[in-house]
């Protein structure tokens, strides 16, 4: 396996500028002003100082309704800071949710900026954090004790999940670009996602302090220590929503879902898995960019879906006001294609209708060398085809067959909508014990210029050489439209600059199709 440590200080220089960036558009606090007496309200905004668990000081801003006094009660949403980001990061939204009634108070996560501690990682610090500041905000502000929602992006969406399955108190929770599982987000495949553990690395260090815990645990991910993999999984559990969902489901919070379908950092298919096992109100949301890319002209103020969403799902189910948010089809989904929302009862009626590309044949490819065939590059490839239409591309008669298998499908009459997630079985003979691949679905016109549909990795280790087994691989969902007259194409290599590798120097892969036991990749559609 290469080392992947040379290419990780590229990555974290690009970390490092991409959070420079975020800070100057943002500002770094300004310091804590005195709470006012308990139970009173001062206009506006304020900054203050709030003990967060053990006494750790977290710097937080208080946002309350113009003329709020305190014997009025107002529903109250707490707001976690995103990963690396300063605790003024939601202040346009606190503002109009304030202007809409609500108290609103915003934290910098701990470990983070000026508020004290070290980066747990949504650990049980985070947890217990999150009470503290709700114990606070129904102390010193004119909130409702009954009326308690918490939403956040990224960082902040992940704690404020994993608060709804500590806290009784949440009672709504809009979770925007975050996580369910931490492991599948950044493992999926049993596949490091470097450039994403990087950029999360690199921020953490350049904007906060990382516990020790998270830095050895960033150092056995990202040098592949194998022996340390069940920590490293009990590790990622123990900060997962999907650990908690009994708890959550028990303490009744009404849970909103929103995310892209081309999240680099936390892909969408762990939220769809997570979405099926609520069993109170939700919602589920997904649209076309990358990591929290739907949610960042709102940040600044601007129109925007997602935090519209946010609005009308706590007005429902903490103001209680019937505004039909209940009544839609709580799944929506917006095509990468057409922009257009379409509304689905459930994540099961998403792609109902299966079509297999016949993977025949026997296939051998050399690993270790990158065939061109990519996933595109973190942050930047699905921000272009969420604001462009330019998703990463790759010229399918000019990959080389050595180190690329391609499959086609016939050129199809009518469009195809691609929608949910496609799944690869194969059958996989390997030289070595070790090793990885990335599965490819594009999107393929006329002069063979394939644009991504999706992408998932797979790796595997402690196979006997030679020896063949199954492969199952789901691809990250997607929602995508093929034109009429292209074909489907799926694509299989051994390299992709997203993902850590795990081929021996000199390995093969062959790729088999038995007759008990065909090889294909099956297609979920849209009925037309």
């Amino acid at each position: 396996m290469r080392d992947p440590h040379p290419s990780l200080r590229s990555l974290t220089a690009g970390a490092v500028s991409t959070v420079l960036v975020a800070g100057a558009a943002f500002g770094l606090a300004p310091a804590a002003q005195a709470a006012p007496p308990s139970g009173a309200a001062a206009p506006g905004v304020r900054f203050v100082d709030i003990p967060g668990d053990g006494g750790t000081v977290l710097k937080a801003n208080v946002v309350t309704p113009a003329g709020a006094s305190a014997d009025r009660p107002y529903p109250v949403v707490v707001l976690p800071t995103s990963w690396a980001m300063p605790q003024i990061e939601y202040i346009a939204q606190a503002k109009k949710l304030a202007d809409a009634g609500y108290v609103v108070v915003s934290y910098n996560s701990r470990g983070f900026w000026q508020s004290g501690g070290e980066i747990e990682v949504g650990g049980p610090e985070d947890v217990a954090d999150a009470s503290r500041v709700i114990d606070w905000t129904l102390a010193n502000t004119p909130a409702d004790p009954d009326k308690v929602g918490m939403a956040g992006v990224s960082y902040g969406a992940g704690i404020s999940l994993l608060a709804a399955g500590h806290d009784k108190r949440v009672k709504a929770v809009a979770a925007l670009s975050g996580w369910s599982d931490l492991v599948e987000s950044i493992y999926s495949g049993r596949t490091q996602h470097v450039q994403a553990a990087a950029l999360l690395g690199g921020a953490g260090y350049l904007t906060g302090r990382p516990s020790a815990e998270l830095k050895g645990i960033l150092k056995d991910f990202l040098g592949s220590n194998l022996d340390q993999e069940d920590e490293m999984i009990a590790w990622g559990a123990e900060r997962s929503p999907e650990t908690y969902v009994d708890r959550i489901n028990g303490n009744g919070a009404a849970v909103m879902l929103g995310n892209a379908w081309g999240d680099t950092i936390f892909p969408p298919n762990e939220y769809a898995a997570f979405y099926e096992k609520l069993k109170g109100p939700k919602r589920l949301e997904f649209r076309p960019g990358d990591h929290a890319t739907a949610e960042a002209t709102g940040l600044f103020g601007l129109p925007n879906d997602t935090w519209k969403s946010t609005q009308r799902w706590f007005d429902r189910y903490l103001k209680g006001e019937k505004n039909g948010v209940d009544q839609e089809q709580p799944v929506q989904l917006k095509s990468r294609s057409t922009g257009g929302y379409e509304g689905y009862p459930d994540w099961k009626s998403v792609g109902a209708t299966q079509r297999k590309l016949d993977l025949a044949g026997t296939t051998t490819i050399r690993t270790g060398v990158d065939s061109g065939a990519n996933g595109g590059t973190v942050l930047l490839s699905n921000a272009l085809d969420q604001f462009l239409k330019l998703p990463p591309m790759a010229s399918l008669p000019l990959l080389p067959r050595r180190y690329a298998a391609v499959w086609q499908s016939e050129r199809s009459e009518r469009p195809q909508r691609v929608r949910g997630t496609a799944k690869l079985h194969t059958t996989l003979t390997s030289t070595k014990e070790s090793g990885t691949l990335v599965a490819y679905l594009y999107d393929v016109g006329p002069l063979g210029l394939g644009k991504l549909v999706s992408n998932a990795p797979y790796t595997f280790h402690g196979k006997t050489p030679g020896k063949p087994f199954g492969v199952d691989l789901e691809l990250f969902s997607t929602a995508y439209d093929v034109p009429a007259g292209h074909r489907l194409a799926l694509v299989v290599d051994t390299v992709d600059p997203l993902y850590i590798e795990h081929n021996p120097t000199g390995a093969q892969l062959t790729f088999s199709s038995p007759g008990t036991d065909p090889s294909y990749v099956s297609i979920p559609l849209r009925e037309q």
